[in-house]
């Protein structure tokens, strides 16, 4: 096997050219970065903030298709040996030069810090090593055709600024030292983010002057910020307000697919689950673990209902994790309607004629309408019988209860960053062996040796069509075995100020350079 990828002219993070804005881009954001640390956390806030300062070796551009970043060029070996080409003459902040050993060292890091989320996934079984300054090879020991999407997930780092170097150093800025069209100048929890333009940049001359990312939660507040000048583009604009600021001749609506499904995540791996009791509150064994009760609640979701009463029609009902069109998509799961008498009836075989308690968990306040979409479902599961109350809390504190497994069921999201599921079914499907695996995040309990295979086979198969069947096929099984219940995808959508417009992306990375003049 011998494939060569490549471009004759550079193509930088900065996914549009043009001359500098002589300006500052003040970008009001919904949910807050974690982090600055690029290694740290696959958050896709925290990546796409890290992608201002932060070559990655291949990027994605805005409809997810790989391209050259401080990789010029890149072929596979053999099924077990990619060599990477870099760039000359690139530039660290500080003046410093990029090279094979800076590469190296942030490959190794990032496999090796510990977080929640952490890049181990993509990184498991990969050894980087140095053939001469600009060239890097890594080896494994089974074929990894998904190798150039692995090591377009995250940031190259300085060795001689981030060896030894934590988390809390990047976040001040002590070891925020890359080779993007942005540098750190500061970060201010809670209040904002800082860039200023690279001058020196390799690639396309940075369209701003200095770019203030500025964390509001909510979506009243943002809105009056924009409308008063405060800021220049807000993020997530509300259902209820897109047609309002579309008439709006002062602003500019733009808005696209997106990436990102929101599914109903159920533990069935635990004897009893938390907030999940019978109708006097006691504790009982846990019901999600039989199929008919976890049929029974997907045959109580309203899917249409919540796009139509909840978005105002802008999300798209889903029973998978796929966007439509996607590298995996199933065409043979068609979205369902709502059943409750047959979701009733499963219920009363699988033991439970009057149902039981449970508590339906979730963020609020981090993405659209995520508050409302929790009571929507809250409601229908009531109706078929089991009584739901609802708790949400904000993201951060939703992320961490969820990683130490606190709920029996909850509403949760996964983007399908990088054009294809292997991520998304490694961490969502796969069989969890938790702690000690390289499947992550979510260790529901959900485990089908059929499956598993499949994910396995995938990931190692080089024929392109091949590997979308086997992903396609345990998509397939997952949703039949209720072992993920697809909701919504939810639409994407930025306003701006008149004379400026936001090129979406199918990410929705927040990218500064994706603001340009009109």
């Amino acid at each position: 096997m011998r494939r060569v990828y490549g471009a004759p002219l550079a193509m930088a993070v900065v996914v549009l050219a043009g001359t500098a804005g002589a300006a500052e881009l003040r970008f009001g954001i919904k949910q807050e970065t974690p982090t600055i640390d690029p290694h740290f956390s696959t958050n896709y806030q925290a990546v796409y903030v890290g992608r201002h300062a932060f070559n990655h070796l291949i990027e994605f551009d805005d409809k997810l298709s790989l391209a050259p970043g401080l990789a010029e060029s890149w072929r596979a070996v053999d099924d077990l040996t990619w060599e990477f080409k870099l760039r000359r003459g690139v530039k660290f902040h500080d003046g410093s030069p990029f090279t094979a050993d800076d590469v190296i060292f942030s490959i190794n890091r990032a496999a090796t810090i510990e977080a929640t989320s952490s890049f181990k996934q993509y990184l498991a079984g990969k050894v980087a090593t140095k053939v001469d300054d600009f060239t890097v090879r890594v080896t494994t020991k089974e074929p990894q055709p998904l190798m150039e999407t692995d090591l377009a997930s995250f940031g190259m780092v300085s060795k001689k600024h981030a060896e030894g170097k934590t988390t809390a150093d990047f976040n001040s800025g002590a070891a925020t030292i890359g080779t993007g069209p942005y540098k750190f100048v500061e970060f201010k929890t809670g209040d904002r983010l800082v860039y200023e333009a690279n001058k020196d940049y390799w690639g396309h001359k940075p369209k701003w002057d200095k770019i203030t990312f500025k964390p509001i939660s909510s979506d009243p507040t943002r809105l009056a910020a924009l409308k008063a000048g405060d800021i220049d583009i807000m993020d997530i604009v509300p259902t209820q307000d897109v047609g309002t600021m579309k008439k709006d001749p002062n602003f500019v609506v733009s808005e696209g697919p997106g990436n990102r499904p929101w599914y109903l995540w159920l533990d069935s791996r635990r004897d009893i689950a938390p907030d999940v009791v019978d109708n006097d509150g006691k504790p009982i064994r846990n019901p999600l673990r039989d199929w008919k009760v976890r049929r029974a609640i997907a045959l109580a979701v309203n899917r249409q209902a919540i796009v139509e009463r909840v978005f105002e029609g802008s999300a798209a009902p889903t029973m998978q994790l796929l966007p439509d069109n996607f590298y995996g998509f199933n065409t043979d799961l068609k979205v369902e309607a709502a059943d409750p008498a047959q979701s009733r009836k499963l219920l009363t075989e699988a033991g439970f004629p009057n149902g039981f308690r449970m508590t339906l968990h979730g963020g609020a306040g981090s993405a659209p309408n995520d508050a409302k979409v929790l009571e929507a479902l809250a409601q229908m599961f009531t109706q078929v019988g089991i009584k739901t109350e609802v708790k949400s809390y904000p993201s951060s504190v939703f992320f961490d209860k969820a990683g130490k497994m606190e709920f029996g069921i909850a509403v949760r999201t996964y983007s399908v960053a990088s054009g294809e599921p292997s991520i998304q079914l490694k961490a969502i499907v796969h069989t969890n062996n938790w702690p000690n695996t390289v499947y992550c995040c979510s260790p529901s309990g959900y485990s089908n040796p059929v499956t598993d295979q499949l994910i396995e086979e995938a990931v190692v198969t080089v024929d392109k069509a091949k590997r979308e069947k086997l992903f396609k096929d345990a998509i397939g099984i997952a949703v039949r075995d209720v072992g993920i219940i697809g909701v919504y995808f939810q639409y994407n959508s930025w306003a701006s100020r008149k004379g400026l417009k936001f090129v979406t992306r199918l990410d929705q990375f927040n990218l500064a350079d994706n603001v340009v003049t009109q």
